[in-house]
């Protein structure tokens, strides 16, 4: 049942294995003065002890924010044990982005506002995760279109690297053209 309590009344659980640093942590924080409302949608769980079980950065970002109450929802009836599965289950993102819908029918800008990362080939956030890559050692290396393409299973992407002749990388597990001498990279694109 949803009640809501004066906010020291909880007390945040320090056992909890996921954290937001900095400027993600900001955003929540700048998401909670803006929409609190949502607060009542996705209150913090607590055990009998309040301790939060669900929602420790919410209610880290509620306090940062100054509000004075929050929305809980009391897992009194759980078990130490289902307590701790609790935490890693709500902290687990089961679900995936469906990027051709996000888009398509979505204002990227309000989408970064509210917190989802949105990473274009080419800015600087993805160029660090193409650092190291055999195709990235130089500067200007990486071309400035890409076509990323998803496999269901590791079947499927063995057998879409044999057809089209080239090497699955250990260390990425992704399919890489290696550079090599008087190799024509626009040759290389599919």
């Amino acid at each position: 049942m949803l009640h809501q309590v004066k906010i020291n009344k909880i007390k945040t659980n320090n056992e909890n294995p996921r954290f937001i640093k900095d400027f993600k942590f900001q955003k929540l924080v700048q998401s909670v003065k803006e929409f609190p409302e949502m607060l009542k949608l996705r209150p913090v769980v607590v055990n009998k002890d309040m301790v939060v079980l669900g929602g420790n950065m919410r209610l880290r970002a509620c306090i940062e924010a100054g509000l004075k109450e929050v929305w809980i929802v009391k897992a009194w009836e759980l078990t130490p044990e289902q307590q701790q599965e609790f935490i890693i289950k709500d902290n687990t993102s089961f679900g995936e982005w469906d990027w051709d819908v996000l888009a398509n029918n979505w204002d990227t800008k309000e989408m970064s506002d509210w917190g989802l990362e949105i990473k274009a080939f080419g800015d600087n956030n993805a160029r660090e995760e193409w650092v190291d890559m055999p195709e990235f050692e130089q500067e200007d290396a990486m071309p400035k279109n890409r076509i990323m393409v998803t496999f269901r299973n590791n079947e499927d992407r063995e057998e879409f690297s044999k057809l089209i002749g080239q090497n699955i990388t250990e260390k990425t597990k992704s399919i890489w053209h290696p550079k090599l001498e008087k190799d024509n990279l626009k040759d290389l694109r599919y």
